[in-house]
């Protein structure tokens, strides 16, 4: 997941990139096109007036993201080119599919602030993104600069899916959905720390009780997929905030810039 866990492009080590190969891989790239393919799915299935169809495009499109970096790494096929490709589906199923959906939704009857507020969300997941992808050295492995562009895409993606789902139709919560696009959107680009789970090691053996609460875990998302979800990604979304008052409270930098630099871009991002 090039916004999310890992890139086709990163060795995962916390060092940059080092093997940044020129050649085209078919592995990989085949994870990130189904990926691209969901956020595509998403779009045609907004214009034909299938909006659960379109947010459920936007959840495969995240789990399919999540894994073009890992098997990249677990084939040694990370390259240049999967990392550029990679960025540029997200941007497609993570930026503009949720904000047109959103927008044929709900924000249609909104009038210019129906766009605006579909705008502000595309515009801030391109900042995103584009801001991952420079500060990928000197970000802090453990923490998002910002909420992840695949988790601001659930939490738009997850509310249609809800709502769907209970019979609600997108006009009448046309303004919740305006305040939530802008939640999301601004909060893609702050400097706000989100846990990345990034040093969580899968390769390590774990106590049999991990195993249960996975199992758990899956029974639960099993009761009822569109809220138990769309619940988990509303708890995360807000995470971030909360480490930050934590940090602030406790006087640690709230920062997740790791590295200092004397880069006029990376200005006022060290406090």
């Amino acid at each position: 997941m090039h916004d999310g866990i890992e890139t086709q492009g990163s060795t995962g080590n916390g060092g940059g990139i080092k093997n940044r190969r020129k050649g085209i891989y078919v592995l990989p790239n085949l994870f990130t096109l189904a990926a691209l393919f969901g956020g595509f799915y998403a779009i045609v299935m907004a214009m034909n007036g299938r909006f659960d169809l379109a947010a459920a495009g936007i959840f495969c499109a995240m789990v399919l993201d999540s894994l073009d970096g890992r098997v990249a790494r677990m084939t040694n096929t990370q390259s240049a080119f999967g990392e550029q490709m990679d960025s540029l589906s997200d941007m497609v199923s993570f930026g503009a599919a949720p904000a047109l959906i959103s927008y044929e939704w709900a924000l249609r009857g909104l009038g210019r602030w129906g766009w605006f507020a579909a705008f502000v969300y595309c515009a801030c997941a391109a900042l995103r993104l584009a801001r991952f992808n420079v500060n990928t050295t000197v970000v802090d492995k453990r923490y998002f600069q910002g909420l992840p562009s695949p988790a601001a895409a659930a939490l738009v993606a997850g509310f249609i899916w809800v709502a769907t789902d209970q019979g609600i139709s997108g006009p009448s919560v046309a303004w919740p959905v305006f305040a939530l696009a802008l939640y999301a959107g601004l909060t893609m680009v702050t400097n706000v720390p989100f846990y990345s789970f990034k040093d969580v090691q899968m390769k390590r053996s774990v106590p049999f009780v991990v195993i249960v609460l996975i199992a758990l875990g899956i029974a639960v998302i099993n009761i009822h997929p569109p809220i138990v979800m769309f619940g988990v990604f509303v708890v995360y979304g807000f995470s971030g905030y909360v480490v930050y008052l934590v940090r602030r409270a406790r006087g640690v930098r709230t920062s997740v810039i790791s590295t200092s630099t004397d880069e006029p871009e990376e200005r006022g991002l060290h406090r």
